[in-house]
């Protein structure tokens, strides 16, 4: 071979290897290839209960079924629409002792070798039945009340933010399949609040929502579902960026990133699988243990909407302008200026409070207003030529200071 020419092969293999870096060095920029979503066999038990939860039994049912392994159903409950919380949970507590009683018998070997529902209850076990699982099962029978209409409600609602949720996950680098979670959080509802105090669309508590949004006495960011869009694709970088897999990640949205990092530390691994199954902490418990596996069922609920629903019909999403309010102004001079009815307003801007609404606060300074779609579109400096004349209202007023924190996570 002529000297000439291996100069050449190897300027060749040379340009190969650099292309292939730069190509490596690129897929690695993003972490949002589907295959970091997985779906493991050893936790499709678990996927299959919560899509009968969320496809198959409404909110006027319920399954009683064993804590750790799901595919223990003992009952399906089923209740009257107008019944009132305590009958209810009378006759759950009252299903559940009946259980019980079955399992303790199974348990101590009373249960009579003719007894029908003693043998249907042992055969729900399976390969598990043994004295020992049986009183485990004895303390563990849980409830778990049906979704599947507040679902469906959710699957229409999610085409109002389906295209901004899009958007946001897209330009964070984030999985596309990440857009399913608000199923988990909220049924997809802005207005949502929980028992604990979680609130909108992605059910921020105020101290994690502090970090990214602005909660303060005029404005509570976590009802605005496009702010907390923004946020929540900030916190799921965060926890993926420390926990280094989407399942621990997705996990850590409702157990934290510090504790998913104890879990994966104690354990020794990221294997999801491993952490659900085998994880003990008394902070990591029915809720967080299926975490990850519900959010599986709504993932594969939203993609195949027909197999549960039938035909679902997504509504549409209109996008709205937004300008930056340039002064702390009444919602009156508002009102004013954009010739709109403050209740129109309200519609669109849920992230203000009613003090706000009620004139007993201003609309803070820097605050992103959304238009209605029947106000004519104008820039945010047009707004502030038409406030203009109201030269009082810019100053910042004593009891209107945001609170908003700008820290970054950790």
């Amino acid at each position: 071979m002529r000297p000439t020419q291996l100069i050449r092969i190897r300027a060749a293999r040379r340009l190969a290897a650099l292309l292939s870096a730069v190509l490596l060095l690129m897929s690695g920029l993003s972490h949002a290839a589907p295959a970091d979503i997985p779906r493991p066999p050893a936790l499709e038990r678990d996927v299959q209960f919560w899509i009968r939860v969320y496809s198959q039994v409404t909110t006027h049912e319920g399954l009683l079924h064993d804590e750790h392994n799901l595919g223990v159903v003992y009952q399906t409950l089923q209740f009257e629409p107008d019944i009132a919380p305590s009958e209810r949970r009378e006759q759950i507590d009252a299903q559940r002792e009946h259980y019980r009683a079955i399992l303790r018998s199974l348990a101590d070997g009373s249960a009579p070798a003719d007894d029908a529902e003693a043998n249907r209850v042992r055969a729900l076990f399976g390969n598990e039945a043994s004295p020992a699982r049986f009183a485990q099962a004895a303390t563990e029978v849980r409830f778990q009340l049906g979704q599947s209409d507040r679902f469906r409600e959710g699957l229409a609602r999610s085409g109002l933010w389906g295209a901004h949720i899009g958007d946001v996950l897209s330009a964070a680098g984030l999985p596309p399949e990440v857009a399913a979670l608000p199923h988990v959080e909220s049924s997809f509802d802005p207005a949502a609040y929980s028992k604990v105090g979680a609130a909108g669309l992605w059910q921020f508590m105020r101290s994690t929502g502090r970090r990214f949004l602005r909660i303060d006495d005029a404005v509570d960011e976590r009802m605005d579902p496009y702010r907390a869009t923004e946020a929540a694709a900030q916190l799921l970088d965060f926890n993926y960026r420390l926990l280094g897999s989407w399942p621990l990640a997705l996990t850590a949205y409702n157990h934290g990133a510090a504790g998913m990092r104890r879990a994966r530390d104690a354990m020794q691994t990221d294997d999801i699988v491993a952490i659900v199954r085998s994880y003990s902490s008394p902070t990591f418990g029915f809720a967080s243990r299926n975490f990850y596996v519900s959010f599986l069922a709504a993932l594969e609920i939203d993609h195949h909407p027909e197999r549960y629903f039938g035909a679902v019909d997504r509504r549409s999403q209109t996008r709205l302008p937004e300008v930056t309010v340039p002064a702390y102004v009444p919602v009156a001079a508002l009102e004013r200026v954009l010739k709109v009815e403050r209740t129109r307003l309200q519609q669109v801007n849920p992230a203000l409070l009613p003090s706000v609404w009620r004139g007993q606060r201003l609309v803070p300074e820097g605050y992103r207003l959304r238009l209605p779609a029947e106000v004519a579109a104008l820039s945010s400096e047009q707004l502030a030529a038409r406030l203009a004349p109201n030269e009082k209202f810019v100053a910042q007023p004593r009891g209107n200071k945001p609170s908003r924190k700008q820290a970054t996570p950790g």
